[in-house]
């Protein structure tokens, strides 16, 4: 039998850390394809080559990075089967990265792909009425292999073909661990993630920003969505301004670093260069059909650096902030905001 092939997605989760070695223990080859959007796994891309040694030294696992922000973002204007609990695509975000997955394969000379779903963990997408749907809309119907759940699922090619010995497989269902951590302890796999975190997307309080974006009252123009606009999202103190602007304030030294990467050509950012505090990005500050909301949005804008900076001394009233953006650099000499009417302006 010539050399087999295969690719399994992999999100880094034990489940996908399993599935591949199960496989691989069969001595196929598999090349884990790890996909990348800004709602999960995305801080990767600031050093793929770090993470794919770490996969291969922790778990003995070849990694590929492949990045479908682009297309995700399309994917969530409409998703096909709807959202979940928040605003989580989750069947649609698999046929997607399963229809990838497939299109791989005679890139990479692999015949089949492998999949960590265990059968039952998951209420939306690991049923058993999804995971056909799944299947039937990502094409994958016999190409997919759940080494996990095998046993309990129709045989497919690669088992039908003897490219993989079908007793070797496995028959977990549920959403109980203790299945997989007795596994892992048996490919002495120890430093795993835990079950939590996951898709910024299915939780409960940062979907709901995301899906404002998506909304009919949304900051932006669905269609103008950005990987960078999501990612600043994601970050610090977030306003809605009385003159349409979005404001994002960094709440410690590492959200200013944070925002300082995500500026976009068309927004302003604001700073105190001489006292602590926080670096605000205004976005889209080009795009307003209003100047005077615009200049009154930067006054505010720059009076919340000052109130969220370190206190002023009792002699002083005033900072110096600087503004920057397209049109130029600007000083703005500029109290610190009193009361709490700004409240009002958070978005949740």
């Amino acid at each position: 039998m010539k050399n087999i092939k295969a690719l399994a997605l992999f999100s880094g989760g034990l489940d996908s850390i399993l599935a591949t070695r199960v496989v691989m223990a069969q001595g196929v080859e598999v090349l884990a394809v790890q996909f990348v959007t800004p709602f999960f796994n995305y801080d990767i891309l600031a050093d793929v080559d770090a993470h794919k040694a770490l996969m291969l030294k922790k778990y003995g696992i070849c990694v590929q990075v492949e990045d479908i922000s682009q297309g995700y973002l399309r994917l969530l204007h409409n998703p096909e089967h709807g959202f979940g609990k928040n605003f989580n695509p989750c069947i649609d975000c698999k046929i997607m990265m399963f229809k990838r997955a497939k299109a791989m394969l005679d890139e990479c000379g692999a015949s089949f792909l492998i999949s960590g779903e265990v059968l039952g963990q998951r209420p939306m997408s690991q049923r058993r009425d999804t995971m056909n749907v799944i299947e039937r809309d990502s094409e994958t119907k016999s190409l997919l292999l759940r080494p996990l759940c095998a046993q309990l699922m129709k045989e497919t090619e690669p088992e039908l073909r003897g490219w993989v010995d079908r007793s070797k497989l496995l028959r977990m269902s549920g959403r109980g661990r203790s299945a997989q951590i007795a596994l892992a302890k048996e490919f002495g796999i120890r430093d795993y993630p835990t079950p939590a975190g996951g898709c910024i997307l299915a939780d409960p309080i940062l979907s709901r920003r995301i899906k404002q974006l998506y909304s009919d009252q949304s900051i932006l123009e669905a269609a103008q969505v950005s990987v960078l606009d999501v990612r600043g999202l994601l970050v610090g103190r977030q306003l809605l301004l009385p003159g349409g602007g979005w404001l994002i304030l960094g709440r410690d030294a590492q959200d200013n670093e944070r925002l300082e990467r995500l500026v976009q050509a068309g927004d302003a950012m604001l700073r105190m260069e001489d006292w602590p505090g926080p670096t605000a990005v205004l976005k889209k500050v080009d795009q307003y059909a209003d100047e005077a909301a615009r200049q009154r949005d930067l006054a505010i804008a720059a009076s919340l650096v000052v109130r969220y900076g370190r206190k002023l001394p009792e002699h002083m009233t005033t900072r110096e902030v600087t503004c920057v953006s397209a049109s130029g650099t600007s000083v703005m000499v500029t109290e610190p905001m009193q009361g709490d009417a700004y409240r009002d302006w958070v978005l949740q």
